[in-house]
């Protein structure tokens, strides 16, 4: 027994990450109600001269991939984010308690917007995009608040696998 306490207490307390992914899930919500409350579908509001708030429902995953398929494929994206969350959720109970704040970061905003972008799945069968950057006539695909929480959280996922475990194992053998 004073083996299982001792490493549920080595264990990063993740229940605080989860706060985290819940701000993440409302903020994003809030903006998307704001944005379908406020805008009819394709209406632009200029901001800047490089950025444009818009209303597009996608179908697709990013840079709306599959967007032109049937229908099928926002079934699959559910499963998909389903799947995704239960194995970050997870990877994020299995982290130690120390050493570890900036992948436990990049995994709550993980979890948070692909519960963002499955709400939206499951209750409208798209997901609603309003951020729109472009010069001239060139654009970025639009996005989300969810969406820039999953890119920022696989960019510190990624840090964390590619800089930080490396030099943590080479400070562990005694290299520089």
């Amino acid at each position: 027994m004073n083996a299982a306490v001792d490493s549920a207490a080595g264990r990063i307390a993740w229940g605080r990450w989860l706060v985290l992914s819940l701000v993440v899930l409302i903020l994003d919500q809030l903006t998307k109600f704001e944005v379908t409350s406020a805008l009819v579908l394709y209406q632009r509001i200029p901001v800047l001269p490089f950025f444009d708030i818009v209303r597009l429902h996608n179908t697709g995953a990013a840079f709306s991939f599959l967007a032109d398929a049937s229908g099928w494929q926002n079934t699959l994206f559910m499963v998909v984010a389903v799947v995704v969350v239960i194995g970050v959720l997870w990877w994020l109970a299995q982290l130690p308690r120390r050493g570890k704040a900036l992948l436990a970061l990049g995994l709550a905003l993980l979890i948070g917007g692909a519960i963002g972008n499955l709400v939206d799945r499951v209750l409208y069968g798209h997901v609603v995009d309003f951020l729109l950057f472009y010069y001239g006539e060139w654009a970025f695909p639009a996005f989300n608040v969810a969406d820039s929480a999953i890119t920022c959280g696989v960019g510190l996922v990624l840090f964390d696998g590619m800089v930080l475990e490396p030099r943590a194992a080479r400070q562990a053998d005694g290299s520089s």
